[in-house]
């Protein structure tokens, strides 16, 4: 009998056991949410730098619908401005690139499927898509412009109206026109060059909606062609990513203000566009 408490003292033996007892599932659910959490951090600190770096290899989506912004060349190789920007992405990030011509819808499906780490393939940032993906800040401008037939009698935005006009399937230009001019006949295409391209130069079409980038060069190529005169959107071009990795889009945020403040845009630009272009003005984040 225990004369503090009156009790014997197996029965406290017996208690104290009891308590250690169940103290002892609590301590070990507390270490193993430890280490659960401790492997939860590494893998996030690990993100997809390291994840492209233990590959060997980024993949990068690049549109080769139109020149000069992607296309490939007489021995079928990607080039263009995109190819050269995604080009330096992957030197900076000190593995060799592997390429995947993307357009359209697939640009972003690619991405949030895992086929794809990055996409540089002229990709309008705007809300809705930043619902889907993450956007680096603009690595180039473009706005809405539209090309027509030098005969086809269109000279303003209204005159497309019960005309055939090509668009590219998913990209802004159709979401313009559809509401802009809901008359238009609309004729789509995954790929703008050649296939949209081809419909101007044999007439089966009578305009197109795309970005001025492509368009503008277009027009240089082509004396049937004429581009209108103005710009339906200023649109930020960003690279995108999958969404869910925020250290890897401040890492993209600043490859791209290096990417402006270096000289490397300006020089860039003018390759594709001419020493007398103007390149849009960016704003470096860094």
């Amino acid at each position: 009998m225990n004369l503090n408490t009156g009790m014997p003292e197996n029965m406290i033996r017996n208690n104290k056991t009891k308590g250690n007892f169940m103290r002892l599932p609590i301590v070990k659910l507390a270490a193993l949410a430890l280490t659960a959490a401790l492997a939860f951090t590494g893998a996030a600190q690990a993100g997809k730098i390291d994840e492209i770096r233990e590959r060997g290899t980024v993949r990068i989506g690049v549109s080769l619908g139109g020149e000069p912004i992607g296309f490939r060349d007489d021995k079928n190789n990607p080039v263009g401005y995109d190819v050269d920007v995604a080009t330096m992405l992957a030197a900076k990030l000190g593995v060799p690139v592997e390429f995947t011509d993307v357009s359209g819808d697939a640009r972003v499906s690619m991405l949030v499927s895992g086929q794809l780490d990055i996409v540089v393939a002229n990709t309008s940032a705007t809300l809705e898509r930043a619902k889907t993906v993450s956007f680096s800040i603009p690595y180039n401008r473009a706005g809405l412009r539209i090309i027509v037939q030098k005969d086809a009698g269109i000279a303003k935005l209204e005159d497309l109206a019960g005309k055939k006009v090509v668009v590219g399937r998913g990209t802004t230009g159709e979401s313009f026109l559809k509401k802009a001019v809901p008359t238009a006949e609309l004729v789509y295409t995954d790929n703008f060059s050649p296939d949209g391209v081809l419909l101007l130069q044999q007439k089966r079409v009578d305009a197109a909606i795309e970005d001025s980038s492509l368009l503008d060069y277009l027009a240089t190529k082509s004396d049937s062609l004429v581009t209108l005169p103005g710009l339906y959107s200023n649109d930020p071009i960003g690279i995108a990513v999958a969404k869910g990795d925020p250290e890897f889009v401040r890492w993209l945020d600043m490859f791209v203000s290096d990417y402006i403040q270096s000289g490397a845009y300006d020089a860039n630009y003018k390759k594709w566009w001419g020493e007398k272009s103007n390149p849009p003005a960016l704003t470096p984040l860094w």
